[in-house]
């Protein structure tokens, strides 16, 4: 018999029971959950695996030989046309066409390196990013600078952690005689859930942008349709949408853009001939260019079987699911105060599920305004058994918004100081920074957001030790 609880919920969420064929996946392809008595909360962090993947990919490499790739033997011919199976079905399945190249990195970040290391910047060119970005991409900066050009930052708006879009505007119209310009946005961000428009990169191409979406955090919950938005470059980290294996991603690269990329570098795989003598050599033409060395041609072929699984679920019952039970952990949360009447949870960004996922960042404070420290909370929650995620989240951009650090004062942080850390700049600065992050996935249930709500419920009332 369902609680009154969840009575109350279904009715304000209708769509959570369309979803229920996703109680019986998790009863046979993730009962560790439920054994372990586990609440997971960091689908952001990493997705979580489904026995069947694991069981399909180990029964391939069992029953087969697999060569290095890079020779026509057999074993080689038959790692390949597996590599290549699994590319054409990523490509099917953002619904590229002809239209894109699809190159095996070794995570999300090593999609964006390619983009930093090899697009064109020089002092003619300008690289414009939001402050919601992950490092991975901020990181791009720095090949900019190192050849001479100059970045822009987009701001938030700080109440709901969306686009400044009018500053955004601007900021597109500007560098018009500039001869190469990249801009790069997270389709959704990893700390807020905020979805930003897709329809900025037609905009942006229109005003001469090249774009570079980080589709990450997207992915596992929502369809690229590469046939309708079509950047320049698309990042994508595989087991944030499936879990399993670890250790490989993709960029897209639309073919029209390709040429414009240039490789610093070679490496074995990349080339179709070099001379030692001759101080001399030819690339690959297409994806090769970019594959450096041995590809993971023993783990490619699971991303197939990853890809599979997920539409056997569909894209859409995924996305109802984490919109209903967002939904209502926001909800929830909100409704969470103190005796005095002081809310317990300030959530960052968004309070609904309008254009947003299912990463909620927020932090606790007590009935007298006071922060409980992060890590607190964290602690608390692994003695509950929950896995949630605290810190900045390689966001640094989100968490300046949020906390209100002025470019002044972090400026003269990084003053005359060739090191630091986190907690150094946090003394130093005399403000709260970081957050708690709870991320919700295609496998979460209503039972694990009102354990989380459960959990939090603790701090009622409770003061905090923070300094």
């Amino acid at each position: 018999m369902e609680s009154v609880g969840y009575n109350e919920f279904i009715k304000k969420y209708p769509a959570y029971a369309e979803t229920s064929a996703i109680d019986e996946i998790r009863k046979k392809d993730f009962k560790r959950l439920d054994k372990n008595k586990h609440i997971y909360l960091d689908y952001t962090g990493g997705n979580l695996y489904a026995e069947a993947q694991v069981e399909q990919h180990h029964q391939l490499l069992k029953n087969n030989l697999f060569g290095n790739p890079h020779s026509f033997n057999p074993t080689s011919m038959y790692s390949t046309n597996l590599v290549e199976e699994a590319r054409a079905y990523v490509l099917k399945y953002f619904n590229a066409g002809d239209g894109y190249y699809c190159v095996f990195t070794q995570n999300a970040s090593g999609a964006l390196k390619i983009v930093g290391e090899s697009y064109p910047f020089d002092s003619n060119s300008h690289f414009l990013l939001t402050f919601d970005n992950h490092n991975s991409v901020n990181g791009i900066r720095q090949f900019a600078k190192a050849r001479g050009a100059a970045y822009t930052y987009n701001p938030l708006l700080q109440d709901t952690l969306r686009l400044d879009e009018a500053m955004l505007e601007k900021n597109l119209d500007l560098h018009s005689n500039a001869e190469n310009k990249l801009f790069a946005f997270p389709a959704q961000s990893n700390v807020s859930g905020v979805k930003h428009p897709l329809s900025w990169i037609k905009k942006a191409q229109e005003k001469g942008w090249d774009v570079l979406l980080d589709a990450a955090a997207y992915v596992p919950s929502n369809k690229l349709d590469l046939s309708v938005h079509k950047p320049e470059f698309a990042s994508v980290s595989f087991y944030k949408i499936f879990g399993y294996p670890t250790g490989l991603g993709c960029l897209l690269i639309k073919k029209e853009a390709f040429s414009k990329l240039r490789k610093p570098w070679f490496a074995g795989g990349t080339i179709k001939m070099v001379s030692v003598k001759g101080d001399g050599f030819y690339f690959e033409n297409g994806h090769p260019k970019f594959e450096d060395g041995t590809i993971n041609y023993l783990d490619i072929p699971a991303i197939k079987i990853g890809l599979e699984y997920i539409e056997s679920i569909g894209i859409g019952t995924i996305g109802k699911r984490i919109e209903s039970l967002t939904g209502y952990a926001l909800d929830e949360m909100q409704k969470l105060k103190h005796d005095n009447g002081n809310l317990l949870v300030q959530i960052y960004g968004p309070k609904d599920t309008a254009s947003r996922g299912g990463t909620i960042s927020m932090n606790f404070y007590d009935k007298h305004g006071k922060v409980f420290g992060f890590m607190d909370v964290e602690q608390e929650a692994a003695k509950h058994n929950i896995s949630i995620r605290t810190g900045c989240f390689c966001n640094p951009g989100i968490d300046e918004t949020t906390h209100s650090l002025t470019e002044e004062e972090l400026k003269r942080y990084f003053y005359n100081r060739s090191d630091g850390d986190f907690y150094e700049m946090i003394e130093f600065l005399d403000k709260l920074r970081g957050a708690v992050r709870i991320s919700i996935g295609y496998i979460s249930s209503y039972a694990d957001i009102a354990a989380f709500i459960s959990f939090a419920q603790q701090f009622i009332n409770k003061e905090s030790k923070s300094a």
